[in-house]
């Protein structure tokens, strides 16, 4: 009980903790884009192994009821955000750094740097989004859903038309612009820039609709409010992927379209980078930095991770499972 007392006392500004749960309400778009943030906070990737070590240890011993004296809510929602950062739900391992949620905006921001670079050749343009699409690829393995077994062939085929529908966008828009005589060459290196959006776009949508293809004949678990498992449906499958390809579909746009803006603006209507033009590279890098750290939260906020469906537009064995009007299913990342 003296535990309890001390979890209440000076920190009336965190919510009582929950195990496995978000701090933010996640029923609105706020409190998702805030918890986002939280998740891509960049300083997890500097917890050291004693840090979590002992963010590991406190969270048995909340689960256990054996808190020590003292203990705040503030210090187990710390804790529980150190481990959800590094360590993989399903199987408990350490996630590669460059591969964490914290490390996407950092690890990721160079391969958008090479995509959005001026004057780009065709065999660059193709390089960047190989790289691209890699990271993105051991991005979405290392944070994969370990609960059931995935073939090896499943990621194999996801990535291999990921990276062909990337690199033969790209590689096709460069060689038709290229080609295209009407453009002045400003005009010409202006559309450049805007290239690497519908590849990026085009090789996310691809790429987790190959991944995740068999949940379309297979179905995905729904529940019900008490969090038991109704049946499978293959509509709410269908919902589930078509809201992640829109959040992968928004998700490279800012990160993509705002630099180009920006950097044209300055480079016509300014006199900085006349001024100072080797100011050019650090420029686009802390450009593109800033978009994609606003992007990322904001893209995977738009659905929650729970979304509810009237049962009534589920399979006729779903609704006769169930007395309740909605159920809900996980979408994924």
């Amino acid at each position: 009980m003296s535990a309890n007392k001390n979890q209440l006392k000076g920190d009336q500004d965190w919510p009582k903790f929950q195990l496995n749960a978000s701090r933010f309400n996640q029923d609105n778009f706020f409190g998702r884009y805030r918890h986002f943030l939280d998740v891509i906070d960049p300083r997890t990737l500097f917890v050291s192994k004693k840090q979590l070590g002992d963010a590991v240890t406190l969270l048995d011993q909340f689960k256990s009821g054996s808190l020590p004296e003292g203990i705040t809510n503030k210090q187990l929602w710390e804790a529980q955000k150190i481990k959800q950062a590094i360590i993989h739900p399903d199987t408990g391992q350490k996630i590669f750094m460059p591969f964490r949620m914290s490390g996407f905006v950092p690890f990721g921001t160079p391969t958008v740097v090479g995509m959005l670079l001026p004057n780009p050749t065709l065999a660059s343009t193709i390089f960047w989004q190989w790289l691209n699409q890699s990271h993105n690829a051991c991005f979405n393995y290392a944070n994969r859903n370990a609960t059931k077994m995935t073939s090896t062939s499943r990621f194999v085929v996801g990535y291999v038309g990921a990276v062909t529908s990337a690199c033969s966008i790209a590689g096709g828009l460069s060689l038709l612009l290229k080609r295209a005589t009407a453009f002045s060459p400003t005009t010409r290196m202006v559309v450049q820039r805007f290239v690497p959006f519908p590849a990026v776009a085009a090789a996310n949508v691809c790429n987790v609709t190959l991944m995740r293809f068999s949940e379309l004949s297979e179905g995905i678990n729904v529940i019900d409010s008490q969090g038991n498992v109704v049946g499978s449906s293959k509509i709410a499958a269908k919902m589930a992927l078509t809201e992640t390809a829109v959040t992968r579909i928004f998700m490279p746009a800012p990160i993509l379209l705002i630099p180009p803006v920006v950097m044209t603006f300055i480079e016509n209507k300014t006199n900085f980078l006349k001024r100072f033009p080797r100011m050019h590279l650090p420029l686009q890098i802390v450009v593109c930095t800033a978009s994609f750290a606003f992007a990322l939260p904001l893209a995977i906020s738009l659905f929650p991770q729970f979304s509810k469906v009237a049962t009534s537009k589920l399979e006729p064995d779903i609704q006769a499972a169930t007395s309740e009007d909605m159920v809900s299913y996980n979408k994924g990342l």
